[in-house]
This record gives structure tokens, C-alpha cells and sequence, in this order.
């Protein structure tokens, strides 16, 4: 299982995006080729992970900002316990941007050790980067910005 990641940093791994299908709260298949072309950011997370609680606000109003109109955002849940314990859990806590139900081992392809941990995949579906821990607004649009400007 991983641990919950308590300091925020970030990596550049510069490979491409593992491809996924996943199913959403609604029971829709959407996988990363949907959004080809387009800037995604990814947040794995589970429900219980503390610091990943402080992280869906900023998401939120990241995916309701100007910034955020043109840019894929998904949560990934790798609760074992699926829609039963995520579903509830997203209604709580207002999450407004899509849930797709995952495990660690995607995160794990994904580079990630613990959580949260965000990926930003650029337009040309390789990650750009990979943070660690709860990321800030300022930083999160930084992250996009960045993933946006990568030559092919």
C-alpha cells in the first residue's frame, strides 16, 4: 500500500503517459486517449488520505477558472474499495471534476510513491511532470502552462 506523502516536490520525468481505461462514478469507460490533443491533469488519491482533502478545493476552483477551461482534469480514486466508499466520499466533499476509479498500480506507472500526486501529460500525452504532495493554484496553473509550452 502506498503512504500518504507529507512534503510536496516534483519530478520531470518526461516519458510517455501510461494509457488507461477507466470507469467513471457514472459507469462510463474514459480512458487517456480521449483527451488527445489536450493538456491533462491527473490526481491520484484516496479517500483516506488526509492531505489529499486539502487538495480537492484547489482542484476545484482550478477547473471552474479561466486556466482551467481548456485542460482535461480527472481524479483517479485507488480506493480497493471502488465506487462503494469514492462515490459517497466525492458527494461529501463536492468534487466537480470527473473521478475515475483506479489502483496503486496505475499510480505507480505513473511514478507515484505516495499520495496525492498530481501528473500534468502534455498535448503530446507525454508527463511533463509529477507532484508530490498538496499542490497550490499558483503552481498547479505554472505546472499547465509549462506542459502546454513542450515542443513535440
Amino acid at each position: 500500500m502506498l503512504l500518504g506523502c507529507g512534503e510536496a516536490g516534483v519530478a520531470r520525468p518526461a516519458r510517455p503517459a501510461p494509457a488507461f481505461a477507466l470507469t467513471d462514478l457514472q459507469g462510463k469507460t474514459v480512458s487517456l486517449a480521449d483527451f488527445a490533443g489536450r493538456t491533462v491533469v491527473i490526481d491520484f488519491w484516496a479517500t483516506w488520505c488526509t492531505p489529499c482533502k486539502k487538495q480537492i478545493p484547489v482542484l476545484n476552483a482550478f477547473h471552474e477558472s479561466p486556466a482551467g477551461r481548456d485542460v482535461a482534469l480527472l481524479g483517479i480514486a485507488v480506493d480497493a474499495d471502488g465506487s462503494e466508499v469514492v462515490a459517497p466520499f466525492a458527494a461529501e466533499h463536492r468534487i466537480q471534476y470527473p473521478v475515475l476509479l483506479g489502483d496503486e498500480a496505475l499510480a505507480f506507472d505513473y511514478g507515484a510513491p505516495g499520495f496525492p500526486a498530481l501528473a500534468v501529460v502534455d498535448p503530446h500525452g507525454r508527463i511533463d511532470s509529477l507532484h508530490l504532495g498538496v499542490i497550490g493554484r499558483s503552481a498547479l496553473e505554472a505546472a499547465v502552462d509549462d506542459a502546454r509550452g513542450r515542443p513535440p
